[in-house]
């Protein structure tokens, strides 16, 4: 989809972010009624935050609007033309070998790292979900994405020779990035496909687009002045399902990267595309009677209120045993989380979830909003530093069943570890994405990681240890649960090559 130039294209395109940002949070919409939305939206002016001004670094806070137009800074509104720039940027890149990765990263890290303060606001000043300090967190922490050390060879010497396989790139990746972490997300794949070799397009969630063009047009800009490259990073300025079919569709871009919504990877998997796709999770959270309560509820509370319950791992809902569920309510009052029941919980469940069909379907006014805003919508009040709402609920409650990111947490009381584990699995929905126990009994821990198989299991910590925050391992903001690839670094975007020496080089 192509848009006529200046002020009339900037009407359009901030029309079309309106509409879909209040509609949709992951893409997750039938493809005909987005493509009404898109075709029947009229001109009028969008309210996202104005783009800053260019610092003395050549980086940072660039005008974005100024950058919308097509090829410049990598930020285009043809899939087509973006693709071809995208796959000159890929040789570009090749000529410059191995050094070039890691200047690339390099230049992406540091610029991420500098500017996560203004990019984090902007980010939040657009979106408005989650929590400032948090989204200037995510940023501070990109450092630890995985870059070329992951891209080495496997070598192999034997009576009949050697064997070298090589860990090579596809060529043009096509990436879809959530509004719940634009520029992490973003910042995170660029490390990671540009360590294996590739050059990418991305065609970020509509609501989250300027903070997209932002970081893309900073970074295409100091890449070009440093080595020369142009356009190793492409983004769709306009992105809406058109601009994604096309993606899907296009001769040039090789495999395709989803993190979004369960409609958004279904329909990336019929693109007959290699798809590695981060799908939908409802993380579940077993307590049991064998460790520290307080403990428990700190890391709870710590890894479902980051960024107000945004991250895919945090924790949604907690099974604890009837002989530790008293305790453990208390602790959560301790750490600081404020417990809701009766008709105050009442009246939150009506205004975060309607039905639809026989089925509880979330509304997304809610999404990522502080506690207060929480409690001011169902109608009750609580002090602004509240980092987590509770309550008791049973296991079919909406809030437990149904991944609604929020820093809402419901507490299920039950009987026996058994009794736990099905219902965990029953609102796992067997996503197999994320799941965390907090227990010193191994058995459990075993059973819970058999029965479960989620991509990610943390015991006794916080959900985001699993992403190497305050545990072992490296950092990626894509999950490819769906489709099985797991935490995704550098090798998750190569192609195996093996190359074979008969009969000689094999000197021992």
């Amino acid at each position: 989809m192509r848009w006529a130039i200046g002020a009339q294209r900037e009407k359009v395109m901030g029309a079309i972010l309106a509409q879909m940002k209040d509609i949709t949070m992951s893409l997750n919409l039938d493809e005909d009624s987005l493509r009404n939305i898109v075709r029947g939206v009229i001109a009028q002016m969008s309210n996202s935050p104005k783009c800053g001004k260019s610092d003395s670094s050549g980086g940072s806070v660039n005008s974005c609007a100024s950058s919308v137009s097509d090829g410049k800074n990598g930020i285009f509104t043809d899939v087509k033309e973006a693709a071809a720039a995208a796959y000159e940027g890929f040789k570009q890149l090749s000529k410059g070998g191995m050094d070039a990765r890691r200047k690339v990263i390099d230049i992406v890290k540091k610029m991420v790292v500098t500017h996560a303060k203004e990019w984090g606001e902007f980010e939040y000043n657009e979106t408005k979900i989650g929590r400032l300090d948090h989204k200037i967190g995510k940023l501070e922490i990109v450092s630890g994405v995985p870059g070329v050390e992951w891209i080495r060879p496997d070598a192999y010497s034997g009576d009949h020779g050697i064997m070298l396989e090589e860990y090579a790139p596809y060529g043009v990746i096509g990436s879809i990035t959530p509004l719940t972490h634009s520029i992490p997300t973003i910042s995170g794949n660029i490390i990671n496909m540009v360590a294996a070799g590739n050059s990418v397009v991305f065609n970020p969630h509509p609501g989250g687009v300027k903070s997209a063009v932002l970081a893309i047009s900073a970074f295409n800009r100091e890449i070009e002045k440093q080595l020369g490259i142009s356009n190793l990073i492409c983004c769709m300025a306009n992105p809406t399902l058109d601009s994604f079919d096309a993606i899907c569709k296009s001769d040039i871009i090789s495999i395709m990267c989803i993190t979004g919504g369960p409609g958004v990877v279904k329909a990336a998997m019929k693109s007959g595309k290699k798809s590695i796709c981060a799908g939908p999770g409802n993380p579940p959270v077993i307590v049991d009677d064998t460790v520290n309560l307080d403990k428990a509820a700190s890391d709870v509370i710590a890894g479902g209120a980051f960024d107000n319950n945004l991250l895919c791992v945090g924790e949604k809902e907690v099974f604890v045993l009837d002989s530790a569920f008293d305790g453990f309510m208390k602790a959560l009052k301790n750490a600081g989380a404020y417990q809701i029941s009766g008709s105050s919980l009442d009246r939150l469940t009506d205004a975060a979830f309607a039905r639809k069909d026989g089925h509880w379907v979330l509304k997304r006014e809610l999404v990522g909003k502080d506690p207060w805003v929480l409690a001011e919508a169902a109608g009750f009040s609580v002090p602004q530093n509240t980092n987590m709402l509770f309550a008791e609920t049973d296991a079919e409650h909406p809030f437990v069943v149904e991944e609604q990111m929020m820093p809402m947490l419901p507490v299920v009381r039950v009987k026996s570890f058994d009794e736990a584990l099905a219902a965990a699995k029953n609102a796992e929905h067997n996503y197999r994405h994320s799941a965390i126990i907090h227990s010193l009994d191994v058995t459990r821990m075993t059973a819970m990681a058999r029965e479960l198989n989620t991509t990610v299991f943390v015991k006794n910590g916080p959900s985001t240890a699993g992403l190497g925050l305050g545990g072992e391992g490296y950092l990626s903001y894509s999950i490819a649960t769906t489709t099985g690839e797991g935490i995704s670094n550098p090798k998750t975007f190569t192609r195996r090559r093996r190359c074979v020496m008969v009969d000689n080089l094999n000197i021992f």
